[in-house]
């Protein structure tokens, strides 16, 4: 029986074994932040949204410090 964190890193090998196939041989590169930019977002857009807007709620959810939220929310032009 899968859980669903074993479906996630399915999707995610995935994902990365496709993009591997698209790069046809060239090299790839910055792939540690593309992925991170790749799953941050919707994260941080999806749990915005489950506490309505709540950044001391979506921290506290995350496991972050706010002040660390605000800035990735900076980062991705969710502010």
């Amino acid at each position: 029986m899968s859980t669903q964190s074993d479906l996630i890193a399915e999707a995610i090998y995935a994902s990365l074994d496709q993009y591997f196939q698209d790069l046809d041989g060239e090299p790839p590169c910055a792939m540690y932040d593309m992925v991170l930019a790749r799953v941050e977002k919707p994260l941080l857009e999806l749990v915005l949204e489950r506490v309505e807007g709540n950044q001391t709620r979506a921290a506290d959810m995350l496991g972050i410090n706010r002040n660390t939220l605000r800035k990735k929310l900076q980062i991705y032009d969710l502010l």
